[in-house]
C-alpha cells in the first residue's frame, strides 16, 4: 500500500476501538503490534482521567500496559469483562479468527471468553475469504510432544486439510515456550475448508492445550485500509 504506512493503519483501527471505551469498563487487553497501539492510546486517555481496569492477555501486554499507566487486575479478581480489544492474524466474513502469531493464544482465548464483547482491530489485509493462509498455532503440552505432534497431523488430515505441522522455535533454535510453559505447533495449511471440524479434531487430541481458531468469540471487527492516501476504517458486526 502506498501513501499510508502500516503503523498508521494500526493507529486508525486502534483509535476507533479506544472510542468504545467508557468510564468504569473492565477491559481485556490483547497482545501484538496493533494491540500495542491500542494500549498507548488507552494510556493517554487514562492520564486524561478515564477510569478503567484491564486484564492483560500476556506478560508482554502486562509490561506495556503498566508502562502506559493502565490499572490492571487478574481474571481471578475480575472474572467477567465488558470488552476485549485484540488483534488477529486472519479474520473471515463469519467473524472467525486465526490468532496466536504472538504465542499468547491460550490467555487471549480465556480473556475473550470471559468478555461480553470482543472487538478485533486489524489491517484490512487480515480479512480473508477462507482461513488458513496464516499458519494455525496449536499450543501443546511438552510431555509426549512427539506423539502429540503425530496426532495433530492426523487430526489436520481428517479435517480435510493438507500441509506441514512444525514446532515453533525461538531465535536460539530451542522450542519456543509460551507464558504458560507450553510449546507451539504451527500448521501451514494454506486453507481451512471447515474450521469447526478442524477445531473439534484438535480438541480430541489429549496433548493439545489450545488452538488458534477463535470461533464464536469475536462480536465485531474494526479494519483499516489505505485509500486515496488516507486511512479508512470499516466496522463489521457489533462494534
Amino acid at each position: 500500500m502506498r501513501g499510508v504506512s502500516g503503523p498508521d493503519l494500526r493507529r486508525a483501527a486502534a483509535e476507533r476501538a479506544v472510542a468504545l471505551v467508557t468510564d468504569g469498563m473492565r477491559l481485556g487487553i490483547g497482545t501484538g503490534s496493533t494491540a500495542n497501539v491500542f494500549i498507548a492510546l488507552l494510556g493517554a486517555r487514562v492520564r486524561d482521567g478515564l477510569d478503567v481496569v484491564g486484564v492483560p492477555t500476556s506478560e508482554a501486554t502486562r509490561v506495556a500496559a503498566e508502562a502506559a499507566g493502565i490499572r490492571l487486575a487478574t481474571l481471578e479478581e475480575l472474572p467477567e469483562l465488558d470488552l476485549t480489544v485484540d488483534g488477529a492474524d486472519e479474520i473471515d466474513g463469519a467473524m472467525r479468527l486465526i490468532k496466536g502469531g504472538g504465542a499468547a493464544l491460550l490467555r487471549e482465548k480465556i480473556v475473550a471468553f470471559a468478555s461480553r464483547r470482543m472487538v478485533v482491530i486489524a489491517d484490512a489485509a487480515k480479512y480473508v475469504e477462507t482461513l488458513g493462509a496464516f499458519p494455525l498455532p496449536i499450543e501443546v503440552n511438552p510431555f509426549g510432544l512427539g506423539a502429540t505432534h503425530r496426532a495433530v497431523e492426523a487430526a489436520v488430515a481428517a479435517a480435510g486439510c493438507t500441509g506441514r505441522v512444525v514446532l515453533r522455535r525461538n531465535a536460539g533454535s530451542e522450542p519456543l515456550r509460551t507464558d504458560g510453559g507450553h510449546h507451539i505447533l504451527d500448521a501451514h495449511l494454506g486453507r481451512i475448508p471447515d474450521p469447526e471440524a478442524l477445531s473439534a479434531g484438535l480438541w480430541a487430541v489429549p496433548g493439545v492445550v489450545e488452538h488458534g481458531l477463535f470461533l464464536g468469540l469475536a462480536t465485531g471487527a474494526i479494519l483499516a485500509e489505505a485509500r486515496d492516501g488516507a486511512a479508512h476504517v470499516t466496522c463489521l458486526g457489533a462494534v
